[in-house]
């Protein structure tokens, strides 16, 4: 699992055996894009993020910590078979596992959304049930399935299901069919118009998540004016701010168990939402290092 052959790393953070050893969290970069149902690309996602992160300041003036003292590691880009996307999910859930069971902190970057499922069932194979999905994003990705096949990035929320329960805030894109079987199981479902009208519905939508939680974040969830760089732009959706002060206020009540951010389909010569991508990502750490030192 640990090569050293890459060059990049988050941060431009040392790659060491010793460093991967001092790291709490582990960075598990996926560059896929098998099943994308619109514009493809997504699998240049990890290394624009990546290349991205080395403009980042250490330092979070939010938090007040530089989060980068936690550990972090980056592995290599996971290798990517384009014959079958349910291999690409076990890839990813023998890699997920592997950092987990080294007691690390994972965090994978996408590629496309359906490789969530790899880190659900990684997961799920540690931890039973009695923990949940918070799932952000655009669409629900309830589909039972999409161009013939029910392995699909459409469909991947629906195949979670069978691992964990999900809360979904910020949709704003489904099919009746997706609407309907979230209501029969049911799956809430925070649209985006509902969360701008009343910003306290954020609020119920913690309440209804259980005390462990997997973070699952489709970029498509934030507004197409502050990133348009994904593969379905919908219009409307979440900011900046709307978006990370809710992510916080998880990070300080809930037991995060991993996170991802999935999705980014880099425009040559447009680097701002790439840079949104790895602030993001390191926000989210910021959030992990303050929430452990209050529980410490």
């Amino acid at each position: 699992m640990l090569s050293l052959g890459s060059p990049y790393s988050f941060l431009g953070l040392e790659r060491s055996e010793e460093a991967f050893e001092r790291a709490r969290v582990v960075l598990i970069p996926v560059p896929y894009d098998g099943t994308t149902t619109y514009q493809a690309g997504t699998r240049e996602g990890p290394r624009a993020i990546i290349l991205a992160s080395k403009e980042l300041e250490p330092f979070d003036e939010e938090t007040l910590t530089e989060p980068y003292l936690t550990g972090i590691f980056t592995l290599n880009e996971l290798d990517v078979t384009v014959s079958s996307p349910e291999e690409m999910v076990l890839r990813v859930a023998k890699v997920a596992g592997s950092v987990m069971d080294l007691g690390k902190f994972p965090v994978m970057i996408g590629g496309e959304h359906l490789m969530t499922l790899g880190m659900v069932k990684a997961l799920a194979e540690r931890e039973g049930t009695g923990w949940g999905i918070l799932h952000i994003d655009a669409h629900a990705d309830l589909r039972s399935e999409y161009q013939g096949s029910s392995f699909s990035n459409a469909c991947v929320m629906r195949l979670a299901l069978d691992y964990a329960p999900i809360v979904s805030v910020g949709i704003r894109s489904l099919t009746k069919e997706e609407f309907d079987f979230a209501r029969s199981r049911p799956v809430p479902i925070f649209f985006c118009h509902d969360i701008l009208k009343n910003p306290g519905l954020l609020d119920k939508a913690l309440e209804l998540l259980p005390e462990k939680v997997y973070v699952t974040i489709d970029l498509d969830a934030f507004d197409p004016s502050i990133m348009p760089s994904v593969g379905t732009p919908e219009p409307g959706g979440l900011e900046w701010y709307d978006l990370t002060g809710f992510l916080r206020k998880v990070f300080s009540v809930k037991t995060v168990l991993g996170f991802d951010v999935m999705e980014l389909k880099p425009i040559p010569g447009l680097t701002a939402p790439d840079f949104l991508a790895a602030k993001l990502i390191y926000k989210l750490i910021a959030y992990l290092s303050l929430s452990t030192a209050v529980r410490l």
